[in-house]
């Protein structure tokens, strides 16, 4: 067949990947000049299977009620007029139960567990390098509160197949010595010793590589405009070009990998999903200090942070990411929260980043209410979707990518995952 996969993030690069691998023709469409430009630019680098608790969960109520109004809140969420973001809010508060959050648990996990070994078996099968570190990933927590609050979620993640461990605040420091400087601070950490971290924008582009050598046509600076249904299928997909020239784009199937757009481009087709844009921030800061710096991939859930290191001939970085800001398709760099990261890096690591030299960032993640994403079939014979991924597409990539190509081949995916249209 010839799919035409809309989009060239992440979701959309590993669809077209393993689409080839299963011998289809594959032309993917974007609208940016080169692939990842957009959420997986500068994401926090987490391959994270651990940070599977979904930002629904029992205590997210009362701590969006804290937050509200807070301009460097964790999870800021700014009441529009807008009736998409208040019907999310409503689904997101349904997801709050603690049966529903052990359902979501259960799926990210699996995901997550599944796309993990691809991605390592990749790397080992084609040599693509990343700033990729298998170091495990952290969680500390600076309140005992907080520390209580992750036990359940890391039993259950544990009794799935993820091994995260409850640790002391000895043991953390023993394997990240950077966090004896808030030893005192430290309530507990959980760690994960099979989860890694790397630079996604990187990934994707190695991919791209691969799979442009393999045949794969990528058709960039193309801003998809509508699909257009006929007869119960996708006939075509309308795009202009980076000249403006009107183009119709033909294929046998459809995927729809565009993240935070695919909810728009949907609607006209009477397709309702229930996607909303999280704006994410990040900062990358050159490291000043290597001794003050961090080697392990960190997450610091209190403030909804994590820290991966990126070190290669390019250079030796800091990236840290999180924080989610419910506005809209708003972009706007907003200096209050990007200054709030800073401040908490340096309260963790003084020194140890030249903040002089900040690099800020900021991106729209797909994200769904319960943080389970939508993989799957849709009312469409030829359309499906590879989207609502939020934080955790860079998890998920290549686990998701492997799954629609199977679905769109008509075979069984390899994963235990609740599949949309199954």
């Amino acid at each position: 067949m010839h799919v035409i996969v809309l989009g060239a993030g992440l979701l959309g690069v590993t669809s077209a990947y393993y689409l080839r691998q299963l011998g289809h023709d594959v032309t993917v469409v974007d609208r940016q000049a080169t692939p990842a430009a957009e959420t997986s630019f500068a994401n926090g680098g987490q391959i994270s299977v651990s940070h599977a608790e979904p930002w629904a969960n029992p205590g997210a109520p009362l701590k969006l009620l804290q937050w509200l109004g807070k301009e460097d809140a964790p999870l800021l969420f700014r009441l529009r007029a807008d009736m998409r973001q208040w019907l999310w809010g409503l689904s997101f508060l349904r997801e709050c139960t603690p049966a529903r959050t052990r359902r979501n648990i259960e799926q990210i996990v699996r995901l997550g567990t599944y796309s993990r070994a691809l991605l390592q078996q990749l790397r080992s099968d084609k040599g693509i390098q990343y700033d990729q570190r298998a170091q495990g990933i952290l969680h500390f927590y600076t309140t005992q509160k907080e520390f209580d609050g992750a036990l359940a979620p890391a039993e259950q993640m544990r009794a799935l197949g993820c091994e995260r461990r409850v640790i002391s605040a000895d043991e953390a420091v023993r394997i990240e010595p950077a966090l004896a400087h808030i030893r005192p601070q430290l309530a507990g950490a959980t760690y994960t010793a099979e989860d890694e971290s790397g630079d996604a924008n990187r990934f994707a582009r190695e991919l791209v590589a691969l799979a442009r050598a393999d045949g794969v046509k990528f058709l960039m600076s193309h801003t998809v405009t509508a699909l257009r249904e006929a007869g119960g299928r996708i006939d075509h997909v309308e795009a202009t070009d980076s000249e403006g020239r009107f183009q119709r784009i033909r294929g046998d199937a459809v995927v729809l990998a565009m993240g935070s757009l695919s909810p728009i481009h949907a609607a006209p087709l009477g397709i309702r999903l229930p996607i909303y844009p999280a704006k994410g921030y990040s900062v990358t800061l050159p490291v000043k200090d290597a001794s003050k710096a961090y080697q392990v991939s960190l997450t610091d859930d209190e403030y909804k942070l994590v820290f991966s290191r990126y070190t290669s001939a390019t250079g030796d970085r800091m990236r840290i990411a999180g924080t989610a800001e419910l506005n809209g398709y708003d972009r706007d760099l907003n200096r209050v929260r990007c200054e709030a990261i800073v401040r908490r890096v340096e309260e963790l690591f003084p020194g140890a980043g030249d903040t002089a030299q900040a690099q800020f960032w900021t991106g729209l993640r797909p994200a769904t209410p319960s943080n389970v994403p939508l993989i799957g079939r849709t009312r469409l014979a030829n359309l499906f979707l590879n989207t609502g991924h939020g934080t955790l597409g860079w998890t998920h990539a290549c686990g998701s990518g492997k799954s629609i190509a199977h679905i769109v081949s008509g075979l069984a995916p390899e994963v235990d995952f609740a599949f949309a249209g199954a």
